[in-house]
């Protein structure tokens, strides 16, 4: 889901690569066990985004089923600031 935001800011400003980005907020819905065989899908999307900060939606389907929703903002951060380049 970071990746998805990340991706996105870095398309809208047309930068050579992704900008450092950190969780402002995350949340998880979970809807039923995710089974650990077969093939998981995580489907993300960009529902609102500034310059410097995308708002996400995600699905993650297993089985044909949808396992959790999530929701995630993620904001842009830049050098200076304390989790620049942190992890």
């Amino acid at each position: 889901s970071n990746w998805t935001a990340a991706w996105h800011l870095m398309q809208k400003t047309k930068a050579a690569t992704p900008p450092c980005t950190v969780t402002a907020s995350y949340s998880i819905k979970l809807l039923r066990p995710t089974p650990t065989s077969g093939k998981v899908e995580l489907v993300s999307r960009v529902v609102d985004s500034s310059d410097d900060k995308a708002t996400i939606k995600a699905e993650l389907i297993a089985g044909g089923k949808t396992c959790a929703l999530c929701e995630g903002v993620f904001v842009a951060v830049t050098p200076g600031h304390p989790a620049y380049h942190r992890w």
